[in-house]
């Protein structure tokens, strides 16, 4: 998730196990704790455009990593909460713990996210994403943080037992609504006369009402929005072609590293690419977009055939919301 979300479940964590005289070190510390694992955007290659993709929620991720990362978060962070704040009696292992609550949240609050983490790894690369939060939602961050600065406030844990309360209840909620979303998405199937190959269901945009649903045929993505209040109401949406490497690029050598580059995208994607309709030699991932019953990839790949069987293909992000589909979205979740 955003950072504010990672650093406020961390500070909340830790702050939960502290007590009155040193919750301040505990907020601070299990909130770089909380935040620690995504310093791997940090790993990166001018010369290969997809490197970052294959280290971002990897092994700093993991859950085996926990107890490394947060001893390399304290042994950085002791000595300087110690100097800043007065608490000369705050021990080593008290800092470690600290970061170690903080840690252990971020893998496990990526993963409710539709973007993938290799919790897992270095046992398997498989992307967990369990899909029951969106990766920026206020409705969820704004209450764990207001509670965590009360509760540094009134020198008071309880407030940050109540955040991670907050926090625990509103990931369930997620759970039900996608489950909600899946089930409309085989509904709406069914009255074209489809039986999916895979379906997802993925939270909209900072909310758990509006979903956008990826269900996939033997040609063709199929992408939908769904509303989830006490009502359903679905909104149909495009569908796009799904990548077919003997039909869109019969002219790639399977050796080239733009064919190696296309598998990797593929692995990160969980396999959702499909062709741009608006351009040929571009890849894109159907998972995401502002308006959920859109086409409107995020991003994607390009490839060109003048490239040497060495080059790397080009990585393209495409778009942010403009004013109209912001209006799009905001009709799709009030009307």
């Amino acid at each position: 998730m955003d950072p504010i979300s990672q650093g406020a479940l961390g500070a909340a964590l830790a702050q939960s196990g502290g007590n009155r005289n040193k919750i301040k070190a505990a907020t601070i510390l299990g909130c770089f704790g909380g935040l620690a694992p995504d310093l791997d955007i940090l790993i990166f290659s001018p010369a290969d455009p997809l490197l970052f993709l294959e280290f971002h929620r990897q092994f700093t991720h993991s859950l085996i990593f926990i107890p490394v990362g947060a001893l390399l978060v304290a042994l950085v962070m002791h000595q300087l909460v110690r100097r800043f704040l007065p608490l000369g009696d705050l021990r080593f292992r008290e800092s470690y713990l600290f970061c170690l609550l903080g840690y252990v949240t971020h893998g496990l609050l990526d993963a409710c996210t539709s973007y993938g983490t290799q919790l897992l790894w270095p046992f398997t690369a498989e992307r967990f994403a369990w899909n029951n939060v969106s990766i920026i939602d206020p409705i969820f961050t704004l209450p764990v943080l207001g509670l965590v600065i009360i509760g540094v406030y009134r020198k008071n844990p309880w407030f940050a037992r109540g955040a991670f309360i907050w926090a625990i209840c509103y990931l369930s909620i997620g759970v039900l609504q996608r489950d909600r979303a899946v089930a409309a998405g085989y509904e709406l199937a069914a009255l074209r006369g489809h039986e999916p190959i895979r379906l997802a269901a993925k939270p909209g945009f900072a909310n758990l009402l509006l979903w956008k649903v990826v269900y996939e045929t033997q040609d063709y993505f199929y992408v939908d929005g769904v509303r989830v209040g006490f009502e359903k109401k679905t909104f149909p949406g495009d569908r796009v072609q799904k990548l077919n490497l003997d039909v869109h690029f019969n002219w790639l050598d399977q050796d080239s590293q733009q064919a190696k580059d296309i598998e990797r995208f593929r692995w990160f994607s969980n396999d959702y690419l499909a062709i741009d309709p608006e351009n040929p030699d571009r890849i894109i991932d159907v998972r995401y977009s502002v308006v959920p019953n859109e086409v409107d990839a995020l991003w994607a790949i390009d490839l060109d055939r003048d490239k040497s069987n060495d080059a790397h293909i080009n990585w393209v992000v495409l778009r942010s919301a403009d004013s109209a589909q912001t209006r799009r979205w905001w009709q799709m979740l009030t009307e």
